[in-house]
């Protein structure tokens, strides 16, 4: 019986095998790639492991793909956040701790004996960096040294009259003796301020401790009064000058922030807002917290004003946003286990790491925050 019904099992298939050759004959499979899987299921079930962009726009990211290419997520949810002004800030001398030096007459500048100091020099308060010779025309010097003639002649006079006196003590008044000495006493001070006027040279010191971050004279140049020679700064005290047009921010910061050109976070402390305007801005001081990354005078930075005032939206690292191809802004959500899906948000900044999105996220979604120019690039 087993026999008899594996010859018949035989004979069927022998007889199938034309049919389905038959069946096959002139058919095209060119279109067998062009039907390939065009969702995720189907990609899977065709065992693809290289990434892939979907028609829809979203990405499909196998988890081996993923770890090569370090992508991180984060949870999102939504809450009440600070509304934040951004405002644009130079990094400023802390007016107590920096100084700078003038010239109080015209005059010749003088360098000391190890010349005039460099810059990044290190400088205590009250060292003498300089001298400055006081410059005077012909006439006025004639003018003093003819002065100075005439007081050393009565110089002269006032001590002989005074020698003489002494030697007739008790029979000249004392009375008169005194004035005689007074007189000498006046015109000897007379003459030092004459002769000081003439060669003494006048100390430029610096007026506190700090480092010197600009030098404008060279030595033997002649500067007028009040310009400036040297600027000092105490690199540990520095504030960042902010310009703001919104009068909500008097009275309104509740906490602020910064960061520089290249991202370097700065830590900022309110120390005052102005209440008059300066080009239609009012001028606002924050205080560099150390440590902080080096900075120079006059950088530019970004400040993040924290107002006490609130609104909802989604928190997001900065890092999870990106441009779209129409430079829209763009974040990718991690809708299933290895698909991706750009959404285009609006937001704006909370501080230099981390924005709010005001619109296009719900909260509960979970987005890139690490990887997200990989995902851009995969077509």
């Amino acid at each position: 019986m087993g026999i008899t019904q594996t010859l018949r099992n035989v004979g069927l298939a022998v007889w199938l095998v034309p049919i389905a050759l038959h069946a096959h004959e002139g058919e095209d499979h060119s279109q067998d790639k062009a039907s390939a899987p065009k969702t995720v299921s189907a990609l899977v079930q065709a065992g693809r492991e290289s990434p892939a962009r979907l028609p829809d726009g979203s990405v499909f990211l196998p988890k081996v793909s993923q770890l090569l290419l370090g992508v991180r997520t984060t949870l999102t949810s939504l809450g009440d956040v600070n509304q934040t002004v951004s405002l644009k800030g130079h990094v400023r001398a802390d007016p107590s701790a920096g100084g700078q030096v003038q010239a109080t007459q015209v005059g010749r500048i003088v360098g000391g004996p190890a010349g005039l100091p460099a810059l990044g020099q290190k400088v205590k308060a009250g060292q003498v960096l300089a001298w400055l010779e006081p410059v005077v025309s012909s006439l006025e010097r004639s003018s003093q040294q003819a002065q100075l003639a005439q007081i050393q002649s009565q110089l002269a006079q006032a001590e002989r009259r005074v020698a003489r006196y002494s030697q007739l003590e008790g029979s000249v008044p004392q009375k008169e003796i005194e004035a005689a000495k007074l007189e000498l006493q006046a015109y000897r001070q007379q003459q030092a301020a004459l002769s000081s006027g003439l060669n003494s040279r006048l100390p430029l010191t610096a007026p506190v401790s700090g480092v010197v971050s600009k030098v404008t004279v060279v030595a033997g140049q002649v500067v007028e009064a009040r310009q400036s020679i040297f600027d000092i700064v105490n690199p540990d005290r520095l504030i960042v000058e902010a310009l703001g047009y919104d009068a909500r921010l008097i009275g309104n910061i509740a906490n602020v922030s910064g960061s520089t050109e290249s991202g370097a976070r700065l830590s900022l402390t309110l120390l005052g807002t102005g209440l008059e305007l300066r080009e239609q801005a009012l001028p606002i001081h924050l205080k560099v917290r150390t440590p902080a990354p080096a900075l120079v005078i006059g950088q530019p930075v970004k400040v993040f004003a924290q107002l006490k005032e609130t609104k909802k939206g989604v928190l997001v690292p900065a890092t999870a946003v990106t441009k779209g191809a129409s430079g829209e802004q763009l974040v990718w959500v991690h809708a299933a286990i290895e698909r991706f899906v750009p959404k285009k948000v609006q937001l704006s900044a909370l501080d230099a790491n981390n924005v709010v999105v005001t619109d296009g996220l719900a909260g509960g979604e979970r987005v890139v925050v690490q990887g997200v120019a990989s995902l851009n690039q995969v077509r």
